[in-house]
């Protein structure tokens, strides 16, 4: 029960939250999404990915011999609609992974998705709905300059804007989840300008669902 009004706690803070455009201010991110960091967003959507709240969400679980070309499609759209974005389209197995550059998507220590990014962000969108039979984690990293709690922090706030962005646009809250895992998961030299620049990302996992 917790857990389930959580959920709808954000969903309603974000309603709260949203300008006309429908896109999500900071005030509502910070009374919807933000605020469950402190309480574990994480835990919070992932416990509502059950079966029961999947279904009643419309979401049905795809058939083993389905996955593959649910998936392969689905890529190739994200292909397409990321060409020329900055933002990286990876095939892991079964699964998707989009790495969004810090540079592209946030200003340095800030957690306000930049303008030029909602296009991008809508056309994620566009597609996760189109392919409703996947779920969705958005996980912010950062590089080492700071505290760790200071990164931890940040990296929870750009992964919970990107997943609040998400939902403003229609991607429903049970397939979302959203954390950070701070600066210790590098994928480049944090000695470098260059390094530090790659390790900070939020990157978005999609992976198919199959109950």
């Amino acid at each position: 029960m917790l857990k389930h009004a959580l959920v709808l706690a954000l969903a309603g803070g974000l309603v709260a939250g949203c300008a006309e455009d429908g896109r999500i201010s900071n005030t509502g991110a910070g009374a919807g999404i933000g605020a469950l960091v402190g309480a574990g967003i994480g835990a919070a959507v992932a416990g509502n990915r059950g079966q029961g709240a999947l279904i009643g969400a419309g979401i049905g679980a795809l058939a083993g011999g389905a996955v593959g070309y649910y998936m392969d499609e689905q890529e190739k759209q994200l292909r397409q609609k990321m060409a020329g974005t900055g933002v990286e389209v990876q095939r892991v197995g079964d699964s998707i992974r989009l790495i969004m550059p810090g540079g592209v998507t946030f200003r340095t220590g800030s957690s306000e998705i930049q303008p030029q990014f909602y296009g991008p962000l809508d056309q994620v969108a566009g597609v996760l709905q189109q392919y409703p039979q996947s779920l969705i984690d958005v996980v912010g990293h950062t590089d080492n300059v700071g505290s760790d709690q200071m990164n931890q922090q940040l990296s929870e706030r750009r992964a919970s804007a990107v997943a609040s962005y998400f939902m403003s646009r229609g991607v429903v809250a049970q397939r979302l989840n959203a954390y950070g895992l701070g600066e210790t998961q590098p994928v480049a030299d944090n000695s470098t300008d260059f390094g530090r620049q790659q390790n900070r990302r939020v990157e978005v996992l999609i992976r198919p669902y199959t109950g």
